[in-house]
Order: structure tokens, then sequence, then C-alpha cells
């Protein structure tokens, strides 16, 4: 059974899978189309043709109940709440999702320790670095236990020394079983990946120079 499904009518007609404990990275240029392919994987955005499907639904019908769920589109930014403790931050998006405050201070306090930020949870955004920052913004996502992850370029920005780090927490998270899509400008970032693809001029590159075109699957493990 496939678990995501991506078909466009720019893309040619190959069939890429990716089983859940794997990461695959997109590696291309600035505005060579990595975002767009990305919020479409993840249902942000709706294709002009084509249909994104995750676990055999259509994510233009079913995008607001599987985003936060199913699929955790983790954005790097974080709420511009200068006083907000970190804890609070992560916890947000559990009290939205109607969990009790208790369960979501254990939960937000879990995730942040499994996204190697656990010391930052008294802190505040401004007293965050670079790579405390993307590590809060995947533990906020971590917290709402999704089966697909999905990052856009994760060390853009980060300090040299510490992007290592952050590739080693994505791969991790893959070893665990979760599914991770993530995308590069940077050589550096495929570090880890079970799978490379590079996306130039609308077509999408994988090994052997395979083109990813009409479809992409995402599925369980056997018996999963």
């Amino acid at each position: 059974m496939s678990l995501l499904a991506l078909e466009r009518q720019v893309l040619r007609e190959v069939t890429l899978e990716i089983d859940p404990g794997e990461l695959s990275v997109v590696w291309g240029v600035r505005r060579c189309g990595r975002s767009t392919l990305l919020r479409l994987a993840a249902g942000i955005e709706a294709p002009d043709g084509g249909v994104v499907r995750f676990d055999g639904h259509d994510l233009a019908e079913d995008a607001e109940r599987v985003l936060g769920a199913g699929i955790g589109y983790c954005q790097k930014s974080l709420p511009r709440n200068g006083s907000q403790p970190v804890l609070e931050i992560v916890m947000a998006s559990l009290l939205a999702h109607g969990l009790p405050a208790s369960h979501a201070r254990s939960r937000a306090g879990e995730a942040l320790d499994r996204a190697g930020v656990g010391d930052c949870a008294t802190r505040t955004r401004s007293q965050l670095d670079s790579a405390e920052t993307v590590r809060v913004a995947l533990a906020r996502v971590l917290a709402l236990n999704p089966r697909l992850l999905v990052i856009d370029d994760p060390i853009a920005g980060v300090d040299v020394l510490a992007r290592d780090g952050i590739l080693a927490l994505l791969r991790s998270l893959a070893n665990d079983g979760l599914a991770v899509l993530a995308s590069t400008t940077d050589a550096t970032g495929l570090s880890g990946a079970d799978r490379t693809l590079t996306l130039s001029e609308g077509r999408l590159r994988g090994p052997a120079t395979r083109e990813l075109a009409a479809v992409v699957e995402l599925r369980r493990h056997a018996g999963g």
C-alpha cells in the first residue's frame, strides 16, 4: 500500500519508492523548484495538474486532516514572541490538537530531548543559535508523531560546525522508522541519505540517472 504518491504533468512516468525509515534528499540550485516540490509532497500547495496522495488519500481533499498528523512539515522559523519559552512553543501545536496541558508538556519535553535541545526548554527564541532553532522547529513536528517528515534545506544558515549534527539527527530519525524527505543546495546536505535526487529543469533524477516523474511513493514495511 502506498503512503505518499505525487503525480504531476511536468514529470515523466517513473516511480520512486521510499520506505519508512528511509532518508531521501533532493539537491538543486536555488529557484529550481525544490521548495515547491516539498510543499506539494506535504500538501501545503496543490498541483496545477495531477494529484498528491498520502496513504491513498488525495491531499487536495484531506490535507487539513493529514497535516500535523501523518505528515509533519517543518518550518524552520519560530514564532516571534520573544518572551515565550521554547517548551511552550513546542506545546502550542499539541494544545491546538486538543491535548491536555499536562500531556502536551510531557510530549513537548520528550520531543525537545529527541531533537537534542532538551536543555533549551526554558530559553526564548532570541536565545537560540541557528542550529538550536532548527532543532526546536524539528521538535515541534516530532511532538505530533508524524510518519513523514518534510523539511526544506535544514542546514541553510546553520553554522558550518553544527551542520553535521543536524544531518545526523535526520539520519537517526529515519533509523527510528520515520520517513524523511529533505532538500539541500549544498552537497554536504546529502550526507547520510539513503537516496539522493537532483532537481534540474523540472526533472527529478535519482541513482543511475533515473528521472522521477509521475509518482513518488512511500511504502510501509511488509506487515506495517
